[in-house]
């Protein structure tokens, strides 16, 4: 394929109006909450396919950009993005209120603006993070690939850009997530095992089956009408959904601002940076889990899982950047290493998807 194969934009760059310390994309779609968007064509820019649609944002020095692929349906995408970042809620205002309650956010807010939890689709929340378990960002990003290549319907491609160098790429092609009937198809299993899931594919076709037999899209999506117990326990019903992939998607689509995932990761930082006492076991128990849930919330409040995205990547974001000589490339396998997920919840009885998956995004 050549430049000339790519997608054409059928809009201009068209402002969101929304200045950079109410949304950076870069540190808010690369921690791990989304795998579907990547960088395509310049450094500041990130592609994806939102409610079906092809769309591309750009990052500037006091605004967000975006441009579509299809005639008359800028408004639309317009409403789809606002809703997706959650623009209704201001950041400033949060991060203001964090600041004065805690001294260790104020000091990593400061370089870490404009960190925002996204409001994603509950199906591929879901079966996304089913596929984290045990995993890095790496292999995670590599399964969604397949399966929306192999299951997903094609919206369109456009020049790739490779993390760390100036120069575009290949072309890259994108699709929508697969629809719930899709992944519930008899013999999904066998399919998704033969492209590198693993056991995960179990979890992926009977969680599958388990939410139509549910209700369908519908069922999930009204789980954000409902308390944030409520849906957790909801989800903990499907395979492969323990207590973290449950909290990931209590807080990144289902509207739950106060849902703490907690993995190794997330359980050192309550250790070290807010002396969370009463923890001797080496493993990350439920109970341990429970209690660096609770105390974030006591700290943070109602929006403690936003504070608590900030924390994390600011954290990582260190770690990746104490020495300023190591190439991109090792930076992101030091991430990568640093969350990969070394202890697990108790098994739930009879639901072999309880351990704890390796993100906190």
């Amino acid at each position: 394929m050549t430049d000339a194969d790519a997608t054409l934009p059928t809009s201009g760059w068209i402002s969101l109006n929304v200045p950079s310390n109410e949304l950076r994309i870069d540190p808010t779609l690369e921690a791990g909450q989304s795998f579907q968007w990547r960088k395509t064509g310049g450094m500041n820019e990130w592609s994806s396919v939102l409610c079906g649609r092809l769309v591309t944002l750009k990052q500037t020095e006091n605004d967000i950009l975006f441009r579509v692929y299809a005639p008359g349906v800028e408004a639309a995408v317009a409403e789809n993005l606002r809703d997706y970042f959650q623009l209704h809620q201001s950041l400033e205002s949060l991060y203001k209120a964090w600041g004065e309650c805690d001294l260790n956010f104020k000091k990593k807010a400061a370089f870490f603006q404009g960190i925002r939890v996204l409001r994603q689709d509950p199906v591929e929340t879901v079966f996304s993070f089913i596929c984290t378990s045990n995993n890095n960002i790496s292999r995670i990003t590599g399964m969604i690939d397949r399966l929306c290549e192999r299951f997903g319907t094609f919206v369109g491609r456009l020049p790739n850009h490779t993390p760390g160098t100036s120069s575009v790429q290949t072309l890259r092609c994108f699709y929508t997530f697969p629809s719930l009937s899709a992944l519930a198809t008899d013999g999904m299993d066998a399919e998704l095992r033969a492209m590198g899931f693993g056991y995960r594919g179990k979890f992926v076709e009977k969680a599958a089956k388990k939410a139509l037999e549910k209700g369908g899209d519908a069922w999930l999506k009204s789980l954000r009408n409902v308390s944030y117990k409520e849906a957790k326990v909801a989800l903990l019903e499907l395979n492969g959904v323990g207590p973290k992939v449950a909290d990931c998607v209590c807080l990144m689509c289902l509207d739950k601002a106060g849902a703490i995932p907690v993995d190794t990761h997330v359980w050192q930082i309550a250790k070290r940076d807010y002396k969370l006492g009463g923890i001797t076991t080496k493993t990350l128990t439920a109970g341990a889990y429970d209690m660096v849930g609770d105390k974030f919330r006591e700290i943070f409040g109602s929006h403690a899982g936003w504070a608590h995205s900030v924390l994390f990547t600011a954290d990582l974001r260190q770690f990746s950047d104490r020495d300023t000589k190591v190439s991109n490339k090792k930076r992101r396998t030091v991430i990568e290493e640093e969350i990969e997920e070394i202890t697990t919840v108790a098994r739930e009885k009879e639901n072999p998807g309880t351990f704890l998956s390796v993100l906190s995004f």
